[in-house]
């Protein structure tokens, strides 16, 4: 999943970004209030980390223009500031989830994956794709009760077709997701983990669109 982390505090920043690739997230930063807001209004992030003491534009407002924007990725703050009031502010301007400094960097990602979850309209850690089950929270996969070996790309690869399980998804997509861009080396690279990952999942697990992209079919209600 990709991520945008937005904190000015070069250490903060630093253990954020460590932590939380880590973790399995692919994570541009942002070290103020206006490179965030740009970052967040021409990108395609999955959530963000948002600090509201800011320098050139503080936290709330950054996140207040991407919602009158229409930008409706998940939004946690990470911040100084654990009064309630501040809590208020953050989520009457459209945060998702509010966490005070000092903060455990295993609860920030078990919330941050809980957000994508629920934004993707799921709330489970456990994802279906198929004969094939995945453990956000251990982020590993199962194929019929047994542990695949999944190198850390192929395992994000399928996490993300996953959470979107029923829509094809763009190559220039999934680059974007995994690498933080989408230029053409990039993609080309998605179509040989495609490749890798139907070697050890089975053929029919992923579905290739022509013209639209890769899916894994949403599980039967």
């Amino acid at each position: 999943m990709r991520a945008l982390v937005v904190e000015d505090d070069p250490a903060v920043a630093c253990e954020l970004v460590r932590g939380m690739t880590a973790a399995g997230f692919v994570v541009d930063l942002a070290g103020d209030g206006q490179q965030a807001w740009f970052n967040g209004d021409v990108e395609e992030y999955d959530v963000a980390v948002v600090d509201l003491g800011l320098p050139r534009l503080d936290g709330l407002s950054v996140i207040k223009r991407w919602r009158e924007a229409g930008r409706n990725f998940p939004v946690l703050i990470l911040s100084a500031r654990g009064e309630w009031t501040d809590k208020v502010a953050g989520i009457e301007v459209g945060a998702d989830d509010y966490m005070a400094k000092p903060w455990a960097m295993e609860e920030l990602v078990a919330r941050l994956r809980g957000l994508i979850r629920r934004a993707a309209g799921r709330s489970s850690p456990m994802l279906q794709a198929g004969p094939v089950r995945i453990d956000t929270h251990r982020m590993t996969a199962t194929l019929d009760g047994a542990l695949i070996k999944l190198s850390p790309l192929e395992y994000r690869l399928l996490d993300y077709l996953a959470h979107h399980a029923g829509r094809a998804v763009p190559a220039t997509e999934l680059s974007d997701h995994l690498y933080g861009d989408a230029d053409t080396e990039n993609t080309n690279a998605i179509e040989a983990l495609i490749a890798r990952l139907r070697r050890k999942l089975g053929a029919g697990t992923i579905e290739t669109r022509r013209g639209f992209g890769y899916l894994v079919p949403a599980a039967a209600a």
